[in-house]
């Protein structure tokens, strides 16, 4: 007797995207009424809920849609209970004020299926089931989504898991070889979610969905690893470079691609998605969209756009960051040096990215200020 095994494409290679698909694929051939799945994730160092993948190619009401947790009362009440909610009338909510309230009942959905995704007791995001009929999630229909959406959930931590334990592993490389940044980790908090802003802002014009944006916020800290290499004398020191230190320096960009393919290997990681995006962070981020940057001199659109999205959110952050060398200049400062930098050296489309969103700039950098003990 042969058997096709219907979840197998959880075995494959495919990204966390397709294996939303085939899911629900799946899940349609015995519940044709699902009309999407789709995943939101949770940030806590901001309480902050991001859409992340979905199932529904088009129909998606969500693209590129974030919210505090605290903005979204019916997900917070989800929290705190911590079990999921049935909603088989959505007409319930036709007077929601909420933003993603209003975009979900213009698209026409009749009920939904909300499943928290926690970690060790720890919220990671939600997972939804949403259909245009309503009275769709009876007793039977959600016996077999529980099923499936504790698959999906940890298909996504496992995804999650992957790039933390890349970052924990350059974090345990870099105390163990007592090599030491001057920048913090409040300046990769604060340069990850600039990155993130310049995405989002650059969505519309390149066509780039939720997946890409987190997958550019995930990666960004790790853009210098390759300074783990570069000696003490030279990583440290106060005064300007010399020209033989200078080249040295820039080294640690392709030791830091080779050190992401080290750490790949090593840790069983060639699985990750977007791993050539984290490859291209590393290797281009100090690349000048007119030819002057290194390691390769390229130019313009030959950069990588994760790259050039990350290069303008690491030198803003330097800017306005205190160094034992330079004091913090103001945000204004700093906006009329990238304007300078603008089609010389950095995007102009990523400058203006980022200067057009004031607001949350300002909120990043309140919440994750330095410290002043260091």
């Amino acid at each position: 007797m042969t058997h096709q095994d219907h979840l197998a494409f959880l075995n494959g290679d495919g990204s966390i995207k397709d294996k939303l698909v085939s899911a629900h694929q799946r899940i349609q051939e015995s519940f044709p009424l699902i009309a999407r799945i789709a995943v939101a994730l949770y940030d806590p160092a901001t309480r902050i809920l991001k859409t992340y993948v979905h199932s529904s190619g088009d129909d998606d009401p969500l693209s590129r849609y974030q919210t505090c947790i605290d903005d979204a009362p019916s997900l917070n009440a989800i929290l705190k209970a911590g079990h999921p909610r049935v909603i088989n009338n959505m007409v319930t909510f036709d007077n929601g004020t909420q933003e993603h309230t209003k975009r979900i009942g213009r698209q026409g959905y009749a009920a939904s299926y909300t499943l928290p995704m926690f970690h060790r007791g720890e919220l990671i995001g939600f997972l939804f089931f949403n259909s245009y009929q309503r009275d769709a999630f009876d007793d039977k229909v959600l016996r077999q989504l529980d099923l499936y959406g504790h698959l999906i959930s940890l298909m996504v931590l496992n995804e999650l898991s992957t790039a933390h334990t890349l970052a924990a592993a350059v974090k345990t490389a870099g105390h163990i070889t007592h090599t030491r940044d001057p920048e913090t980790g409040s300046h990769l908090d604060r340069m990850s979610r600039y990155a993130r802003l310049i995405a989002y802002h650059l969505a519309p014009e390149y066509a780039l969905d939720d997946y890409f944006i987190e997958h550019v916020f995930m990666f960004a800290p790790l853009h210098d690893i390759g300074k783990i290499g570069i000696p003490d004398n030279i990583l440290l020191k106060p005064a300007r470079l010399s020209d033989d230190e200078w080249s040295v320096m820039k080294t640690h960009v392709t030791q830091g691609r080779k050190m992401i393919d080290d750490l790949l290997d090593n840790f069983g990681l060639n699985g990750l998605d977007h791993v050539d995006m984290l490859r291209n962070i590393a290797h281009y981020h100090h690349e000048a969209v007119n030819g002057s940057g290194y390691p390769e001199g390229r130019l313009g659109n030959e950069i990588p756009l994760e790259a050039r999205i990350v290069a303008v959110a690491d030198v803003f952050d330097a800017l306005t960051s205190r160094r034992p060398y330079k004091a913090a200049w103001t945000n204004a400062e700093a906006f009329e040096m990238l304007n300078k930098l603008a089609g010389e050296t950095l995007d102009a489309a990523c400058v203006a990215a980022l200067r057009e969103q004031q607001d949350a700039i300002h909120q990043i950098q309140q919440q994750f200020s330095e410290d002043p003990l260091g």
